[in-house]
Order: C-alpha cells, then sequence, then structure tokens
C-alpha cells in the first residue's frame, strides 16, 4: 500500500569525517528512495550536510566553530548537497526541489500554511521536496538540533504515515553499545516515558546513546501528531524498504494518537510560550483526560507576563508541563481571580468576554 514517507538523513551519513560529500553514499540513498518511490510510495527527503559538505571548499582545514564561520561554509555546502542530490536523483528521472527553513517559518501559522500547500504541489507534480535548514541565517538557539526536530515538523505538516530517521546506530539501546557490550537494544517503543529520555541522555548530557536524545524529541512530536517513527540504520540494498516494512534494523516509535491540524501543530510545537500557570489535579485531569476547558477555579499559580490571546504553557501540581493554550486574561487579571468559581470571577472583574481560562478548542495536551 503506497504511503507518505519522510526521510532525514544526518551528516555522518552524507559526508566524510574530514569534510566533503561522501557522492557514493548520496546515490546509494537516492536509489533506494527511488525504489520507494516507484512502488508509489510519496518520498519527502530532509538533509542535513550543507557545514561539511562546504568548509574545506571554502578554505577551512576544519569543521568551523564560530556562527559567521559555518554561515559562510553552509552557504557553500548547500548548493554542492543540492547539486549532488540533483545528479543523484536525475539519474532515476526524478526531480528534486529544495525548501530552506528556519524554526521562526513554523511559528507562523500562515507560513506553515503556504509552505503546506507548495509540499502538496510539488508531491502533486512527482517532485521529491529536499528540506535543510536555512544555515546561513539561522542562530544557535533557535536550530532545530541536527535536523531532526525539522522532520518532525515536516512529518506532522504533511500528515506522514512514516517518519523514517536515519542514523549510524541501529536504534536505542539500554546503555551505549560501544561501552556497555551487555547493553539490549530496544525494538519498539510505545510510549516515550522519563525513562526512556533518560536512557537517551538528558539534556546536556555527553551520556548519549549516539546522539539519541534529539531523536527521542523529534519522534515525541512526530508520534503527538500521530505519525510514528523509525530511528535507524540503513547501508545496503533493501534496508529502507524493510524500514518502511516494520522490519529495518532500528527503533520503532509507535503512536496510536491521530493526526492534529495545523492549529493544534503550531500551538503544541511551534508558538513561543509567553508564560505559564500551575493547576490543579482536577483541573489537569478535566485538561488532559475529560475533554473539559481550564477554569479559575483550577488555576494555583501565575508566571510571567501575558495578554489575552498569547500562549501560555500550563503544569501540573509535580511542575511537569502537561500542554499549551490560548490564554483568554491578562495576566494580572488571572492573578486576581485564579481559584474563584465562575460566578464569583463574573461578579468580581470587568471586561471579561469568557470564563473560561483556556478553552478546550485552543489546547493541546502533551503530557
Amino acid at each position: 500500500m503506497s504511503s507518505r514517507i519522510v526521510i532525514k538523513i544526518g551528516s555522518s551519513s552524507l559526508t566524510f569525517a574530514e569534510g566533503a560529500l561522501n557522492r557514493e553514499a548520496i546515490h546509494f540513498f537516492a536509489g533506494e528512495m527511488a525504489s520507494l518511490k516507484a512502488a508509489g510510495h510519496e518520498i519527502l527527503l530532509v538533509t542535513s550536510g550543507a557545514v561539511a559538505a562546504g568548509f574545506r571548499e571554502i578554505g577551512y582545514p576544519s569543521r568551523p566553530r564560530l556562527l559567521h564561520e559555518k554561515q559562510a561554509a553552509a552557504a557553500v555546502g548547500q548548493a554542492l548537497l543540492m547539486q549532488s542530490y540533483q545528479q543523484a536523483f536525475g539519474s532515476h528521472g526524478i526531480v528534486t526541489a529544495q525548501l530552506l527553513l528556519t524554526r521562526t517559518d513554523f511559528c507562523s501559522r500562515k507560513r506553515m500554511n503556504n509552505a503546506g500547500m507548495t509540499v502538496e504541489e510539488l508531491l502533486k507534480q512527482g517532485v521529491i521536496p529536499i528540506f535543510n535548514e536555512n544555515d546561513t541565517v539561522s542562530v544557535d538557539e533557535l536550530k532545530f538540533g541536527d535536523n531532526d526536530t525539522l522532520s518532525a515538523l515536516v512529518a506532522n505538516l504533511v500528515k506522514a504515515q512514516h517518519l523514517l530517521i536515519l542514523t549510524d546506530m541501529d536504534g536505542l539501546y539500554s546503555g551505549d553499545p560501544r561501552k556497555h557490550p551487555d547493553a539490549v537494544r530496544f525494538d519498539r517503543i510505545r510510549e516515550i516515558t522519563e525513562e526512556i529520555y533518560a536512557i537517551a541522555g538528558g539534556a546536556g548530557s555527553s551520556l548519549g546513546t549516539g546522539g539519541m536524545r534529539s531523536k527521542v524529541d523529534a519522534a515525541k512530536i512526530a508520534t503527538r501528531g500521530g505519525v510514528p517513527v523509525f530511528v535507524g540504520k540503513v547501508t545496503a540494498s533493501g534496508d529502507l524498504q524493510s524500514a518502511v516494512d516494520g522490519a529495518g534494523r532500528g527503533t520503532y516509535f509507535d503512536t496510536e494518537l491521530s493526526s492534529l491540524s495545523m492549529k493544534k501543530q503550531w500551538l503544541g510545537f511551534m508558538s513561543t510560550p509567553l508564560g505559564s500557570i500551575t493547576v490543579d489535579e482536577g483541573a489537569e485531569k478535566a485538561l488532559t483526560h475529560g475533554g473539559h476547558s481550564l477554569l479559575a477555579v483550577g488555576v494555583k499559580h501565575v508566571e510571567g507576563h501575558f495578554h489575552a490571546g498569547d500562549v501560555v504553557e500550563v503544569l501540573n501540581m509535580e511542575a511537569k508541563v502537561i500542554g499549551r493554550g490560548i490564554i483568554n486574561y491578562d495576566d494580572d487579571q488571572l492573578r486576581e481571580v485564579r481559584g474563584m468559581s465562575s460566578s464569583d470571577v463574573f461578579q468580581k472583574t470587568e471586561n471579561i468576554h469568557r470564563l473560561e481560562v483556556i478553552h478546550r478548542d485552543e489546547w493541546i495536551t502533551l503530557k
């Protein structure tokens, strides 16, 4: 059965350790994707490698560390990368298109919608869209993180049936197999728990198994949007088809959730929260399991400065994020009425247009 597949390939799979493109590898991956396309699948590629491809060409002896040097290397390398992809896919009679994105593109619902329509037209015409971060203008604080996050956002945007994140490790292990020979691979993960995050390596940790933290982050975004994820190796002919068929060399992240609307995707993963509110156990249950709106009576604490219409994070009594929503109150108004019943709120506060602090239609659960 044909499906829509997003494939992410990292720099280490496309370039040599000392820099420059591994054109043989690019031709191999292009051939694997061409086989999937010939079988009727729609293919979208998220690629890294621009900086690695360009730094030798520009004259740097090693991979640059300064932002402006990396941006210069990416400007050279991106052209080389696309040229190589065009040649590789062209040998199979496939046209490719380049889409360079930044995180701010996903922060705008209008830009997201425009990008989605462009991608749909490209797929309709049989073109393979190739996505990369626009490294020449991105700043380090806003980068996607080795394009793993970008691939998840793209998969959600196009409502893909598969996200395949290809790496140099064959999945997530209970420990780093390079240091712990008795480490066991997780073939399937049905829920991304705190234990899974700890195994993958915490934020800022140097203990992660092959950079798996960012891949688990990406899997969490994609699966919340209803897209199952594979993280693993593709090194031999037929491996990519095996990954699609569920028999790949790696770890599968399952999901039973349905795809998210573009509005919910933006709210959950691309919007910028301007504050946070803590809610009691009853409000947490109503939001995450009951499908109800948040009322002032369930609000325990307010942090930050925000206005009605802004996005805020919602925390439970254990200070863990359970979701995001669009707030209907200014922060000073909410501080004044937190913990009150709806009737008291209505009597006490002027110019309140809605009693709901966050309406259920303006909410997404992230727990």
